[in-house]
């Protein structure tokens, strides 16, 4: 897990978009493209010629669809959490 020192500022929108991903019920309504500006933010987003997109974030490498939809699916707000958190991050998430 990165101490806060080394995990890098996050702006009122990731966290909005972490608080989405880490809420109870799970959200329906958490889109794509502020998904990807907080992987972007946090980890290392590339793409691979399937289409596919591979992310890295603290310890855990993921493999990623984009969704055909503006909204995540239920199951990619699992595998976010997962993945964010292992990685230290959380929807109170400090800031550095």
């Amino acid at each position: 897990m990165s101490s806060p020192a080394q995990q890098p500022h996050l702006s009122n929108h990731h966290r909005n978009t972490l608080r989405q991903i880490f809420q109870h019920p799970t959200s329906h309504n958490i889109e794509w493209n502020a998904v990807l500006s907080l992987l972007e933010t946090v980890g290392e987003v590339a793409e691979r010629h399937d289409g596919k997109l591979a992310v890295t974030v603290g310890p855990d490498k993921e493999f990623l669809d984009p969704p055909l939809r503006k909204d995540i699916d239920p199951q990619m707000v699992v595998d976010l959490r997962r993945m964010l958190s292992a990685a230290g991050y959380g929807p109170d998430a400090p800031e550095s």
